[in-house]
């Protein structure tokens, strides 16, 4: 019967760094890159007994009956685009989901909690993360379970408390063949890439053998910077599939000036880092300490 309040688990996945892909690969090429992602997330959404609800932009939401269905869909969604290049491009997806009350309507829209509680969720999330509640976590099927770790604590819209949530670790480490979506993967030389990152009087490299480095203020960071406005964890710098991946994770943001001219603003999201560049933490290039700047340059 429609219009009858009954337990969901809805589903949002959306591009992270849609922004950024526009402005890297132009808007046509952007757009056929992200529908590309939209149709394979839906596909996956269907293959697991879920509903694609709508698409808006660069994000799907869907609805599952079954949160183990939710949840391997979202799996699956990861899996495949970390072994895939989208028409030349390196594309992440952060996923958020919760299993709670919702009402669907006679158009197959739906609304109430389980839609404002996963709409935050995956406003946490970052590229290539799963996020769902605790309560959802704890409703999965033991093999699933074990996969689930407490994230953090967020005030969600509606709640009078924070509530726990959780991340769903799906990488597998073994992994290491990629493909194109279409089958067909790019080719190129053999030789492994080399950045390197240059700051304060530090110096620093991300390769094979060094895949990943911790940027920010604390001590516990691979590379410190003594930027006021920087956070403690503030940044990471990922070699992946042959690309150097920059995270953002702090408050106030990362800043990157390529070599062209070009210019990005990073909150929780992704860039792909080519060339050479600078990077500043909390604040733009023109309003940053010498000291405080990070020169890099990728060596191919």
């Amino acid at each position: 019967m429609d219009n009858m309040e009954k337990i969901y688990t809805v589903m949002f996945a959306d591009v992270a760094g849609s922004t950024q892909l526009y402005e890297r690969m132009g808007d046509q090429l952007a757009k056929s890159i992200i529908d590309e992602v939209i149709g394979m997330m839906s596909d996956f959404t269907k293959l697991n007994s879920g509903t694609v609800i709508k698409t808006i932009g660069d994000e799907v939401m869907c609805r599952f009956d079954d949160v183990n269905d939710a949840v391997d869909a979202a799996c699956q969604i990861q899996e495949k685009l970390n072994t895939s290049i989208v028409q030349g491009a390196i594309v992440s997806v952060r996923i958020g989901l919760h299993a709670g009350p919702a009402i669907l309507q006679s158009d197959g829209d739906l609304f109430g909690d389980a839609v404002n509680v996963a709409a935050r969720m995956a406003g946490i999330a970052k590229g290539r993360q799963i996020i769902l509640t605790q309560s959802s976590a704890d409703l999965l099927a033991p093999q699933l379970k074990e996969k689930a770790r407490e994230f953090d604590r967020a005030y969600v819209k509606g709640k009078s408390s924070e509530i726990v949530i959780s991340e769903l670790v799906w990488e597998n480490s073994d992994v290491t063949q990629m493909v194109s979506l279409s089958g067909i993967m790019p080719t190129g030389n053999n030789k492994e890439p080399v950045l390197e990152l240059a700051c304060g009087g530090q110096k620093k490299v991300v390769n094979k053998n060094i895949p990943e480095l911790s940027i920010g203020r604390g001590n516990q960071s691979d590379l410190i910077v003594n930027a006021s406005l920087a956070s403690r964890s503030h940044a990471k710098i990922a070699f992946r599939r042959g690309k150097f991946i920059l995270s953002d994770m702090s408050t106030n943001g990362t800043f990157v000036l390529m070599e062209n001219g070009q210019q990005h603003y990073l909150r929780r999201e992704e860039l792909l880092l080519t060339g050479s560049g600078k990077i500043t933490l909390g604040q733009p290039l023109s309003d940053s300490d010498e000291t405080s700047v990070i020169d890099f340059s990728v060596i191919d």
